[in-house]
């Protein structure tokens, strides 16, 4: 097995380190393209497959490959064998260049943008890398693997695909001719461990006064909308909120992309199913919501509410399935209103606009604002509370706040997280249940 490296015309009028550093990009490429079609030759696709399965196989793998890397001819160092060697294996198992990413705890977002660029989201800040695809092919190679490990496809006739990878991170697609420049993927990864209410409070998205009352809202069934824009901490707020449920109730979960790590033994999961190759068998959450009425649950936690599920949604909260969950994108809590409003009015039943929010007024019970900074941070900013309608209009009651405060010199947001001084209507029922309140609830102010 040898190599045969073709002089690139096109690179002929190229600086002498340009040149010489293309030249080594493509000997890299034909040497792991050799090894990959000896690999398949001296293993069968089903060896390959079981080789995969366990760490020691996977270890067997790259000494093989380490040792047809030998056979080249090429003098590579020790250390450039092992990298070639392990961009093989993330070749034939994985997704390629984007491996080292999808491993990287720090990284949350992976955006490619064409084969040429892509950007992670560390902290919630956004940096470019110096990965990249071999070509527009490459890139595609890796797009194909991913939606058709879920039996998906995505061609020319279906440019936008939505899919998930084994680890349930969330992946999005689209191809020519809608991405004019070349394909795109949006990688949004799966969290293993998900955020302890310490932790949010240590990284300063909330006081611990302010989970005090979170908590207690939870433990008395108090149905809670999360509000927030992409990005925001939403799912890793519900995620926490989810832990201060009881673990002797029957838990529901409905998400578009199972992504919920519910830490209580008895819960139930369900997920929506995209429509097949054929365009069919789609299952939406509105189906689920209503299929889960008649599970028995103690509580519901949906995902997100975006579309004709959410008069169902409310309905339920209405009648015997208090304690439930949903998040929801908006930029304000009176925005989280107007846009539960419009999704309830999205369904075939028509109602008028005073009943819709007197359905909203009577189901939600307070509504939680996170946002991301400027900085990367995520800070709750409002936890409201909706305490009626009047005369067609929805009563709120903010309890707690983020004022912001500017930039300190190291680029950080400096505010204040504080209380409004408003007690709220929900104190009584906590009283009642024996859960307390925070002592200083109403005068409560903390600089961060």
């Amino acid at each position: 097995m040898s190599v045969i490296v073709e002089p690139n015309p096109s690179r002929t009028q190229d600086s002498p380190l340009r040149t010489s550093r293309g030249v080594a990009e493509v000997v890299q490429q034909q040497i792991k393209s050799a090894v990959h079609k000896e690999l398949i030759k001296r293993l069968d696709l089903d060896r390959l497959g079981e080789f995969s399965q366990t760490r020691n196989g996977q270890q067997q793998l790259l000494l093989l490959i380490q040792q047809l890397l030998g056979e080249q001819g090429i003098p590579l160092s020790s250390a450039e064998r092992d990298k070639l060697a392990q961009e093989v294996v993330d070749e034939v198992f994985g997704l390629g260049p984007l491996e080292p990413l999808l491993k990287d705890p720090t990284v949350s977002d992976i955006l490619v943008n064409t084969h040429s660029s892509v950007y992670v989201e560390r902290r919630g800040v956004l940096e470019k890398t110096n990965v990249t695809f071999n070509d527009e092919r490459h890139l595609m190679h890796t797009i194909e693997k991913i939606v058709s490990a879920v039996g998906r496809r995505v061609d020319e006739s279906s440019p936008m695909v939505d899919a998930r990878l084994a680890d349930g991170s969330r992946v999005n697609v689209v191809i020519p001719p809608l991405a004019v420049d070349g394909a795109i993927l949006s990688i949004r990864k799966f969290g293993k461990n998900s955020l302890s209410a310490e932790d949010l409070v240590r990284n300063l998205m909330m006081t611990r006064e302010m989970l005090e009352v979170l908590k207690g809202a939870v433990r008395a069934r108090l149905n809670i909308v999360v509000s927030g824009g992409t990005g925001s901490g939403k799912t890793t707020l519900l995620n926490m909120l989810s832990g201060f449920i009881s673990p002797f109730e029957r838990i529901v979960t409905i998400e578009d992309s199972a992504e919920l790590q519910m830490k209580q033994e008895h819960v139930v999961r369900l997920e929506t199913r995209p429509p097949n190759v054929e365009g069919t068998g789609a299952v939406k959450q509105r189906e689920l919501v209503i299929n889960a009425l008649r599970m028995r649950p103690d509580r519901i936690v949906l995902g997100e509410v975006r579309g004709e599920e959410t008069l169902d949604m409310l309905q339920a909260m209405n009648t015997g399935h208090d304690g439930s969950i949903t998040t929801i994108h908006s930029n304000t809590p009176r925005d989280a209103l107007a846009r539960l409003e419009t999704m309830a009015m999205m369904g075939e039943v028509r109602l008028a606009e005073k009943a819709i929010r007197a359905q909203i007024a009577s189901a939600v019970h307070l509504i939680i604002q996170v946002s991301r900074m400027a900085d990367g941070s995520r800070r709750i900013t409002h936890i409201t509370e909706l305490t009626g309608a009047y005369s067609e209009v929805i009563s709120m009651s903010d309890i707690f706040l983020f004022e912001k405060k500017g930039m300190n010199a190291q680029g950080k947001l400096k505010g204040r997280f504080y209380a409004t001084g408003i007690m709220p209507k929900f104190a009584d029922k906590l009283a009642g249940l024996g859960i307390p309140l925070p002592v200083n609830l109403t005068n409560h102010s903390v600089d961060v």
